[in-house]
């Protein structure tokens, strides 16, 4: 006789039921396990196991029983049916099938499964990797684990695999994508969802498999490629997760076992009406065994250096998106969901604590307080927040004509109001550049030469400005119609006049970034930041510097009219030389190349001890100058 669950039992799901098992996906889904026969020795096949406690029924079917299905039974102790299989190996197809309370049956895919089929089909797949990571894999881990990533550069190039370079796999993608980012100057990926999901508009963010990577690009170990090839490069690598709520496909974990298991039965509470899904059940325990695990799960075995997790806002309030009446008040008769808190502490208090160097980002919409403070500390514990308020303010400013913009001025320096209340990145998204939203480029009124060199002022406004930045793909080179999925990159126009321009301002901007600690190391910190001139409305001018912890400074002019200024009076805390890094008018990034400082500017002390010295310095129209204090 051998152990007819594969060397699982009971006792080995019980942190599973008490939601304390973050490693859930090792004992759940399909394993291929070796069996102990008392005749015949040791046998290898797959184990299955998948959680259906109300489930009248369980069978396994696949490509290796004609999918006719082969009964499974309950684990003694918990709700978890097993059944092991022998001779049943890697690549092997299989879906449960599923007898409810009254007697119907419902074929579902793998909650657990690690690899399924390419889209239409939806099999899951018995895998088992075998991927070697080189050694410097453990050189990066190790340096990743030593750095202080609020003092160290962060600039994010977002991408979505399938339409970056259209019809490239993984490991085509590993042989070209590294090369290009490291090129431009960012520091990191960030890959919208690579999870498995059926429909292709979705982007990854309507998840059926939490635990496969998306196979219309190849295997699970192709993207372990990918990923290894980044860290080769020096880029660090952030990952869409989506723990907020699921998609109602009939297949995949809606009413899993007939039942709701996986979300709320409660509509008011389990289905998110703007997305058409349902939201995760998040106070049971089982749940938070999921989710917690899928979190560690990207981060373990495929070295993801950072999880950013979508559409936070949605978890923590109970009313969100929702009519009046039409929402369920916690225990304290409030609109926080209590339970979605607890679980979004849980997973990032695990994941700080268990990897180091990782890093927890949140998309998250609203002013909720202590997003990104610890746990301990009362917070959610997050690293980083999405600054969404900066990205409305700032986008509705450019939208405005030139000649508007003195009385909307305040969009463009209220953020300063509340940047030390978390951390934050700076975010210019997928979001902001699909349906009907328009390009970057198409965002900004008039001709195509103030559009250009609105768009050039602004990303030095960015990328000067205390957070880390995030862009998303094809907005480097500035293209010209919103994102389609089912589309590459408009990469034809990127040699073109503006166009080309664009790109090497956003490169000259990472690459001097990172040579400059002003511009990046005190981010998080008041010491980072002094005002020169928040208030010059009438020119739609700003004026300030950026600091460093050694003495660095750094002026940041930016002028979003399109008047030059010749000789604009400018007062600076420190007397002496200053030095011109970057000016969007040169000819390198397709401008006038009239109005740059092309010698040192002389800062002259005041007369009373304490003044500001002054000077006069030329600023484009509609351009940005960074100059360097030399002393």
């Amino acid at each position: 006789m051998h152990d007819k669950f594969g060397n699982l039992t009971g006792w080995d799901l019980e942190g599973f039921h008490s939601g304390g098992d973050t490693e859930a996906w090792r004992r759940l889904g399909s394993h291929v396990v070796t069996v102990h026969d008392d005749e015949r020795g040791e046998l290898r096949g797959t184990r299955f196991a998948v959680w259906a406690p109300n489930a009248k029924r369980v069978q396994v079917m696949g490509d290796f029983n004609w999918w006719q299905g082969d009964d499974m039974e309950l684990i003694p102790g918990s709700g978890v049916w097993g059944l092991w299989k022998e001779n049943v190996l890697e690549g092997t197809l299989y879906k449960y099938k599923i007898q409810h309370a009254d007697g119907t049956w419902q074929e579902k895919v793998d909650p657990y499964a690690r690899f399924a089929q390419t889209p239409p089909s939806n099999a899951s797949i018995v895998w088992e990797s075998n991927y070697k990571w080189g050694s410097a894999e453990d050189e990066w881990l190790e340096k990743r684990a030593g750095t202080d990533i609020y003092k160290s550069q962060m600039s994010v190039y977002e991408l979505h695999l399938g339409s970056w370079r259209k019809s490239l796999s993984y490991r085509e993608l590993a042989h070209q994508l590294p090369e290009y980012i490291k090129w431009q100057g960012f520091t990191h990926v960030e890959l919208m969802p690579p999870m498995s999901h059926p429909f292709t508009p979705s982007w990854g963010y309507q998840v059926t498999g939490y635990y496969a990577p998306d196979s219309r690009l190849g295997n699970p170990d192709d993207f372990r490629y990918l990923i290894e090839k980044l860290h080769e490069a020096g880029i660090g690598v952030i990952i869409d997760w989506v723990p907020g709520h699921f998609p109602k496909d009939d297949w995949a974990l809606g009413r899993f076992d007939g039942t709701a298991l996986y979300e709320h039965s409660d509509p008011r509470q389990g289905e998110q009406l703007d997305w058409g899904t349902y939201v995760f059940n998040y106070g049971r325990n089982e749940v938070k065994s999921f989710l917690v695990s899928n979190a560690l799960y990207w981060v373990q075995e495929f070295h993801a250096d950072a999880l950013r997790v979508d559409a936070v806002a949605s978890m923590l309030y109970l009313d969100y998106s929702r009519p009046e009446g039409e929402w369920v008040p916690n225990i304290h008769g409030g609109r926080e969901n209590l339970e979605a808190i607890d679980l979004l502490r849980y997973v990032n208090k695990h994941l700080y604590e268990r990897e180091p160097g990782v890093v927890m980002i949140a998309e998250e919409s609203t002013s909720f307080d202590g997003v990104t403070k610890p746990v301990d500390w009362g917070g959610l514990g997050f690293g980083f927040k999405w600054n969404m308020g900066w990205m409305n303010d700032t986008l509705r400013y450019l939208n405005e004509d030139p000649i508007y913009r003195q009385w909307h001025h305040n969009d463009l320096t209220f953020a300063m109001v509340y940047q030390y209340s978390e951390n934050f990145i700076l975010p210019i998204s997928h979001d902001e550049v699909v349906h009907g939203k328009g390009s970057m480029i198409n965002k900004i009124p008039n001709d195509d030469w103030q559009k250009f060199a609105t768009l050039k002022a602004f990303y030095t406004y960015m990328w000067s400005f205390p957070g880390k930045q995030l862009l998303f793909m094809g907005q480097e080179f500035a293209q010209r119609s919103e994102w389609n999925e089912s589309d590459s990159l408009e990469w034809w126009v990127d040699g073109l006049w503006g166009h080309n321009g664009n790109r090497q301002l956003i490169r000259t901007l990472n690459h001097l970034q990172a040579e400059n600690p002003a511009l990046y190391e005190l981010d998080s910190q008041p010491e980072g930041f002094t005002w020169i001139n928040a208030d010059d409305n009438q020119r739609n001018m700003i004026s300030y510097l950026r600091h460093s912890s050694d003495g660095q400074h750094i002026a940041c002019i930016i002028n979003f009219s399109p008047n030059p200024y010749v000789g604009y009076p400018i007062w600076m805390p420190y007397s002496g030389k200053w030095v011109e890094i970057l000016n969007t008018d040169s000819e390198k990034f397709d401008g006038l190349n009239e109005y740059l400082n092309l010698d040192p500017i002389e800062a002259v002390a005041g007369d009373n001890e304490g003044d500001w010295a002054h000077t006069n310095i030329t600023v484009p129209p509609l351009g940005a100058v960074l100059l360097k204090y030399e002393g």
